[in-house]
């Protein structure tokens, strides 16, 4: 079940009432499902007036989003931006190869996607400078939300998620943004953001509250179980078996009946329309549109295969089925632990067979394969779809730049120059926006700030991304302190 726990004062959204939203839904309606479902349909629509339209390329061209969250940090010279002419400690044991856009050049380890470049934009020159250590979770709650945190251990890793956080951009955005079909608004897959033990800082809606919480899809089975989108559960959209629709829909009409006669509550709640909330929370319910939509195996062999038969690509095959039906934000996030080995791209060491053997490959045919299947199904002019991580990695290998060990043939955190991939929803098609220095250290032209990034994903949807938000406290904020790259647009 989706649960919406509620507090008192603020936390309702409206300063006005001086109960939570949950003990109004409580009233005339305990027990009848999907009212916790209700309630989240009901936060969306109450989303706050967006700013007046700065307009420029790309506006509102985004209908969706899919991102995918490359956690643990990949090194851009050994995917997208090989260097040649340079010291071996610096060059990447992966050769260069030509792609689809003349003059640009990936590495041998991405052969799929280098035929796949003319329908994206590669972005190499993605920059910031830290605030302190540069660990995995405060630079993957940054690039989640626009913003930093104070509260930051000597490691760099940060509290576990809170009430207080910033919002992941994903929650701002359906808030703004509800969807327009009885579909889930906001999915992440198949696990959460993670560096040790921190578990989902900058992935929950934070003082927004936990109704633009994302819904979370994780399959049973670790993170070496390369066969979990096989065992996708989701019982939470499925009616018991004793539950026919007929009877749902005359509990739906009873519990119709009882607020009819109490007027007084009637009243109170009116502005929020929670019988209309409901209805809309029974329709996603009875529709079967998201049980439909979480069914990979009504996919051809062939398209499966396209995406690689493991758990990152059949997340991104997912996403896809997923963006089809209607949801507006799907992220998937690289299905292993940020700081981790097997399958990371945290390539503290034995960076070259672990990138050839495990991360590269399966990168490579997934995002290839969901480019070249938005791409053939017409969806990618709405579909923005970005894959970036929080940082790259080191120009030196086995130099120590974050306070990790790592070998000769290892390459530690850097966050001061790495690429992204960009396309879709008005973004330019065979481009590549910035250039890094000759070692890939830092922006020789046009940095990117993961904040301005964002900025850029909110101007796709027409958000104006200094629309502001107000917190727990009820203080003013904007949804990312930064301006969107319009330059990316075409």
């Amino acid at each position: 079940m989706l649960v919406i726990p509620g507090r008192q004062g603020n936390d309702t959204c409206d300063s006005r009432l001086n109960l939570s939203r949950r003990d109004i839904l409580r009233v005339g309606g305990s027990g009848l499902f999907g009212l916790s479902l209700g309630s989240m349909l009901e936060y969306q629509a109450r989303a706050a007036e967006v700013a007046k339209s700065p307009g420029g390329p790309g506006w509102g061209k985004a209908k969706s989003i899919i991102l995918v969250y490359l956690q643990g940090g990949p090194s851009h010279l050994d995917l997208w931006d090989p260097k040649e002419n340079v010291p071996d400690n610096v060059k990447s044991e992966f050769g260069p190869i030509a792609t689809k856009v003349a003059g640009v050049k990936y590495t041998s380890i991405l052969p799929k996607l280098s035929q796949v470049n003319d329908k994206f934009t590669t972005l190499r020159s993605m920059s910031y400078t830290p605030n302190g250590l540069f660990n995995h979770t405060a630079a993957i709650y940054q690039m989640m939300t626009g913003y930093t945190t104070d509260k930051v251990s000597p490691s760099g890793q940060l509290e576990p998620p809170d009430p207080k956080d910033y919002p992941n951009f994903g929650s701002q955005l359906v808030r703004l943004k509800p969807v327009e079909v009885p579909m889930l608004p906001f999915v992440t897959l198949p696990r959460p953001l993670q560096e040790s033990n921190v578990i989902g800082k900058g992935g929950t809606a934070g003082f927004l509250g936990k109704a633009y919480d994302p819904y979370t899809l994780y399959p049973a089975g670790d993170d070496m179980d390369l066969n979990k989108m096989d065992k996708i559960q989701t019982e939470d959209l499925k009616l018991r078996p004793e539950v026919f629709a007929g009877r749902l829909e005359r509990r739906a009409r009873l519990r119709d009946s009882i607020n009819a006669g109490m007027p007084a509550i009637d009243k109170a709640v009116a502005e929020h329309n929670l019988n209309g909330y409901y209805e809309r929370a029974l329709n996603l319910v009875l529709s079967g549109r998201a049980r439909e939509a979480f069914d990979i195996s009504r996919e051809t062999d062939k398209t499966r295969t396209m995406y690689g038969k493991n758990t990152f690509g059949q997340s991104c095959l997912l996403a896809r089925r997923l963006v089809e039906a209607g949801t507006r934000v799907v992220e998937v996030i690289w299905p292993k632990v940020a700081n981790s080995d097997n399958h990371s791209w945290d390539h503290h060491v034995g960076l070259t067979k672990r990138m050839k053997d495990q991360s590269g490959p399966m990168l490579d045919a997934g995002l290839s394969g969901l480019f070249t299947d938005l791409d053939q199904r017409g969806m990618l002019k709405e579909t923005l779809v970005i894959a970036v991580g929080e940082f790259g990695r080191s120009p030196q290998k086995g130099v120590s730049t974050s306070g990790n060990g790592n070998s000769a043939d290892g390459r530690d955190h850097w966050p001061y120059c790495y690429t992204a991939v960009v396309g879709g929803a008005g973004i330019r098609a065979g481009a590549v926006y910035g250039e890094s220095d000759k070692t890939g250290s830092s922006p020789k032209t046009d940095p990117v700030h993961p904040g301005e990034l964002l900025a850029t994903i909110y101007h796709a949807f027409g958000i104006d991304p200094r629309t502001l938000a107000y917190n727990h406290l009820n203080q003013p904020r904007e949804l990312v302190p930064n301006d969107a790259v319009t330059k990316l647009f075409g």
